[in-house]
């Protein structure tokens, strides 16, 4: 039985993404599941809920400069993606309470995780998000 990991920055789960305009249109749920990497895990002292903001990763070239950052071959091989083209976008991100119910298994594996994307690349995930969202506004929040 697979065991939820604890959520940590670089951590690439697979999830059942909400793209903005699938929320626009009145959906509640992603249409897809995909790998997503964690870019904030924050313990709420309140409660002690783990509020985690995920990006999704794509095969679809970005439309808007600077909009996603390219994960490199080898990156890829590491966390077991395909081999075609992808990017992590950086123009928007889902907010939810740790582990919610778009948490997946990744398909034929018995785990919801792929991996950690190496902290040099990380950083420059991390760059290319806070340099667009620097508040950390204008994300779609889920419960």
């Amino acid at each position: 039985m697979a065991t939820i990991p604890t959520p940590e920055t670089g951590l690439v789960i697979a999830y059942a993404y909400l793209w903005r305009r699938e929320h626009q249109a009145g959906q509640d749920e992603g249409l897809k599941d995909r790998p997503s990497v964690i870019v904030l895990a924050v313990d709420r002292e309140a409660d002690g809920a783990t509020v985690v903001t995920v990006l999704p990763i794509t095969h679809s070239a970005p439309t808007i400069p600077g909009g996603a950052v390219e994960i490199p071959a080898p990156v890829k091989r590491h966390l077991g993606l395909d081999d075609q083209r992808s990017w992590v976008v950086v123009t928007e991100g889902n907010e939810f309470l740790w582990p919610g119910y778009d948490l997946r298994k990744v398909a034929r594996k018995d785990r919801y995780d792929y991996g950690f994307v190496p902290p040099g690349f990380f950083n420059q995930i991390l760059k290319a998000f806070l340099a667009l969202h620097p508040t950390g506004k204008n994300l779609a929040t889920r419960d």
